[in-house]
């Protein structure tokens, strides 16, 4: 989940981002196509502070972005004040010992509101003491009904009000349970095409297929395995020493 590293990379971002070709973006900028072109090759080492500021201008970005000094694209050196957080979390967020990233992914998610809400109401205790003022609404009632009608241990009306008892931590430990399934499923869903994410298919299944690719290779068994070996290291077979082959 690396975002972009390089001054090149984020001007390709961006220009993607907007849906532009460099012939559009030159229109709409003034800057030539080929020195956009060129901005954006890896190897390019320099780029006209002018054309910077008016690229930065252009995408509402500020120059320090595009140079990689901070990862915000809109957000520019908010005081901490205004973020309300306190000591251990500034110092948590800079330690490296977390994932930054992934934590911001979590609280922009669309849902992490209704997390965050869920669990507002948990530790605030308001809800708790409503669900234990209808568990003590539903003792009253059993109470009563033992008391006039002495119903049997396995009375079904009474196991009714006995499984009608709701446990506050039970409750809301699912219900934030959901909460937080739900985000992580779509940031999960969100990076399977990421190099740094596991591969779709195990090492059973590569197993298997270049099992079934070496079938049809046309040679001695040793060969064979030494085809299957190279498959499984990702070396190519074809460019093997006599010596190497042995």
């Amino acid at each position: 989940m690396k975002g972009a590293t390089s001054i090149q990379e984020r001007l390709w971002e961006l220009r993607k981002d907007k849906g532009l070709n460099l012939e559009e973006l030159s229109e709409l900028t003034g800057i030539s196509k080929s020195a956009l072109g060129s901005y954006e090759k890896e190897d390019y080492k320099e780029i006209n502070h002018g054309n910077l500021i008016t690229l930065a201008d252009f995408y509402g970005v500020s120059v320090d972005y595009l140079l990689c000094r901070t990862e915000n694209r809109e957000q520019i050196n908010t005081p901490l004040t205004e973020l309300h957080l306190n000591d251990e979390m500034v110092a948590l967020l800079k330690s490296g010992r977390i994932n930054n990233r992934l934590l911001c992914e979590l609280a922009t998610h669309k849902d992490f509101i209704k997390f965050l809400a869920d669990i507002e109401i948990y530790v605030d205790g308001i809800a708790t003491m409503q669900i234990q003022n209808l568990n003590a609404l539903v003792d009253t009632v059993r109470h009563e009904i033992i008391e006039r009608y002495r119903p049997g241990e396995d009375d079904p009306h009474l196991k009714v009000l006995q499984a009608a008892h709701i446990s506050d931590d039970e409750y809301f430990s699912q219900m934030v349970r959901d909460d937080l399934n739900l985000i992580i499923r779509d940031i999960r869903e969100a990076h399977k095409k990421d190099s740094e994410s596991a591969p779709q298919t195990t090492v059973a299944d590569e197993l298997k297929e270049n099992l079934e690719a070496i079938e049809n290779f046309k040679g001695s068994r040793d060969e064979k395995l030494v085809v299957l070996y190279c498959k499984q290291l990702g070396i190519n077979y074809k460019n093997l020493s006599d010596e190497e082959f042995r």
